[in-house]
């Protein structure tokens, strides 16, 4: 199994830990070894591959966010604990900007989640431009990019991921429209895998 970069930071000491109490206290041994085993399982990161052509997810989770901004539709998708937290590229393209505005920590599936901190990556891809947000949630802490300004993206490669709860956010270039796209609010999606949506050639 591979794991996203971190792990060792929060994994290693529960571990540590673990080793020490089971001499000093058996019981809180168990404890340690579970924490540390829930953190490696959190940071897990899955091979994935799409399931056919168009937009795929940036995250795993459910779509708590449609609508439309302008003459683009952004999709958010929200991360639950129990989700891999690595976040992939929905498309093909060139890693214009990368930007990280401090903000809040607030749930990542409410609306005021709008103003936490985050992680602006701006795309320019065939069909225009187009932007995906890493954004924070209550617990997360950390938001942790791969890429940045002039690299080249593939669809479904790893960007980033953010420790403990998030919402990962696509807004879709102008060229896709609302019947363009494939989910709707509550669906459930994988990141780099499932098709958000498709134009017709």
């Amino acid at each position: 199994m591979r794991f996203a970069p971190g792990v060792r930071q929060f994994a290693v000491p529960a571990f540590a830990a673990a080793a020490v109490l089971a001499v000093l206290a058996p019981p809180l041994s168990l404890l340690a070894l579970a924490v540390g085993g829930f953190v490696a399982w959190f940071f897990r990161d899955p091979e994935r591959r799409p399931s056919g052509p168009g937009v795929v997810s940036p995250a795993d989770g459910r779509v708590s966010v449609v609508r439309e901004e302008g003459d683009q539709v952004r999709v958010g998708v929200f991360m639950n604990v129990t989700d891999v937290h690595v976040n992939r590229a929905p498309f093909d393209g060139r890693v214009e900007r990368v930007t990280h505005r401090p903000g809040k920590h607030l749930p990542a599936f409410s609306k005021e989640s709008e103003r936490n901190e985050r992680v602006d990556v701006d795309v320019e891809t065939d069909e225009g431009p187009a932007e995906l947000s890493l954004i924070a949630g209550a617990f997360a802490r950390r938001i942790h990019p791969y890429v940045e300004a002039g690299d080249d993206l593939d669809r479904a490669q790893r960007i980033g991921h953010i420790d403990f709860g998030s919402r990962a956010d696509v807004l879709l270039p102008p060229t896709y429209d609302r019947e363009d796209l494939l989910v709707e609010e509550g669906d459930s999606v994988r990141a780099g895998e499932s098709v958000v949506a498709a134009r017709e050639r």
